[in-house]
């Protein structure tokens, strides 16, 4: 058997790695493993959510497919949300729902490129993102990553890598895996670089509810005709604890979903059904315990910045938000798989080495502490505490 030799430089997963690690040790019961690795929330879906879908899986139908899009239903209460939440709205004819927004990336990279063509992407950027277009043969360009920026992206160092080739701009914000956050201007200057250059300008928001609610994330679907320059890529996984239903969605233009359509019908059919149910009680129902959590998860940011920044730690918390620190680790000799087998050898912590976030990443490591306890944080601090007294 001969194997698609696209694959032979895709890295492998980074999540699955750093936990084979786990394979060959056992925690002390006095200082049990701490989980910074992968980023999901730490508590369990609404119990009201979990109660309507125990009585709607008892309905046969439920377990048919759906239209490939999605309910019709289903995306009109997304499109609610959004209205909630941005202040305007996608139409339902503008939402695919997916499963997750892994498959939601899919579709539109293979809706706007084809092999060969170019996607200027910002280091670090979210490793699926990466392994995705190396696997499809279209060529990332990097934009480097600035130590004095704080991982802050430039508009003009995008603008200086448009080639003929280039079909897309991708950005992440919340950024994983900074925790940075784009200012509704910047994306609007993103927006317009793209539009002038007949780009698609792909903004993952997976983490979007996650911006505090005193600020709309960006204005983008006010602007007249946004789709033809926008594709947006949620997670309600993230969204409303749903990570294992796979809940995402692809919001673009109708033509450019009536092609995803088309890969979507090889690759899932649909969303499956229950999850679209989850979704849209979510979406019509979960405002005040969502609202409920998104400040949870702000105060156990803010309660570890405060630990972490007074502890005098030898890693440096170069940026960081609801679910991620991005940290510089002190060792100049390892690179940053070294140091997080270090991390894990010594302090019975797992984080992700930053490589697997882009090129020239070997000093750094992405903790994700969203799906820690509070009561954890400072433990999580007092491991990294021990390390630097070393």
């Amino acid at each position: 058997m001969r194997f698609n030799s696209s694959l032979i430089d895709v890295q492998d997963p980074p999540i699955a790695e750093v936990k084979s690690w786990l394979q060959k040790r056992t925690c002390p019961s006095k200082k049990p493993l701490i989980d910074c690795c992968q980023a999901m929330p730490n508590y369990p879906p609404a119990q009201q959510l979990t109660e309507f879908l125990s009585e709607r899986v008892k309905d046969a139908s439920v377990s048919r497919y759906t239209v490939d899009e999605g309910i019709l239903e289903v995306r009109q209460s997304v499109c609610s949300w959004y209205e909630r939440r941005y202040g305007t709205a996608p139409s339902a004819e503008q939402v695919c729902m997916t499963v997750g927004a892994s498959q939601a990336f899919w579709l539109a990279i293979l809706s706007t490129c084809r092999t060969g063509d170019e996607v200027i992407i910002a280091s670090p950027a979210y490793f699926d993102h990466a392994m995705a277009l190396r696997a499809l043969g279209i060529r990332m360009v990097w934009v480097p990553y600035e130590d004095l920026g704080n991982g802050k992206v430039n508009v003009k160092d995008f603008a200086d890598r448009i080639s003929a080739k280039t079909r897309a701009l991708l950005l992440v914000t919340p950024s994983n895996p900074t925790g940075l956050v784009f200012a509704p201007e910047t994306l609007r200057d993103f927006f317009d670089l793209a539009n002038r250059h007949n780009l698609a300008l792909i903004l993952d928001e997976t983490y979007n509810a996650f911006v505090p609610y005193e600020s709309t994330p960006h204005n983008l679907f006010n602007i007249p005709n946004w789709h033809m320059t926008l594709i947006h890529l949620a997670s309600f996984g993230k969204t409303f604890a749903l990570t294992g239903y796979r809940a995402g969605a692809l919001i673009a233009s109708p033509e450019l979903v009536r092609h995803a359509l088309k890969i979507q019908d090889t690759m899932a059919v649909c969303q499956p059904h229950l999850t679209q149910l989850a979704v849209q009680f979510a979406c019509n129902c979960l405002d005040d315990w969502l609202d409920e959590k998104v400040s949870m998860m702000a105060q156990r940011h803010q309660r570890f910045r405060e630990i972490w920044d007074q502890s005098n730690l030898s890693f440096e918390c170069v940026s960081s938000g609801s679910f991620f620190a991005w940290v510089r680790h002190p060792w100049k000799s390892l690179d940053s798989r070294s140091a997080a087998q270090r991390v894990l050898d010594e302090a019975d912590l797992i984080c992700l080495p930053g490589e697997a976030f882009g090129p020239g990443l070997k000093s750094y490591l992405r903790l994700a502490f969203g799906n820690l306890t509070t009561e954890q944080v400072p433990e999580a601090v007092d491991r990294f505490k021990y390390l630097s007294n070393r």
